[in-house]
């Protein structure tokens, strides 16, 4: 058994961080291909359309991560 430093963080609590912030990138890169996709291939010369469309794209990720990414 290993003795712990006073204020020091458990091994599992590091990794468990890691592996959410890691969660949370992956998600923005996906979120980002997805709004790169969809403005490409569907509205590459209408402003407008594509600003709501990549709101309405944005809103649903983060209701998505409000839902199930956001930490306890």
């Amino acid at each position: 058994m290993t003795k712990r430093r006073p204020g020091s963080t458990p091994q599992h609590a590091v990794e468990r961080d890691m592996g959410r912030q890691a969660a949370v990138v992956l998600y923005g890169l996906v979120l980002i291909a997805v709004v790169v996709g969809v403005d490409v291939l569907f509205f590459r010369d209408r402003f407008w359309q594509r600003l709501m469309v990549n709101v309405g794209i944005v809103v649903v990720f983060a209701a998505f991560y409000l839902r199930f990414l956001k930490p306890l």
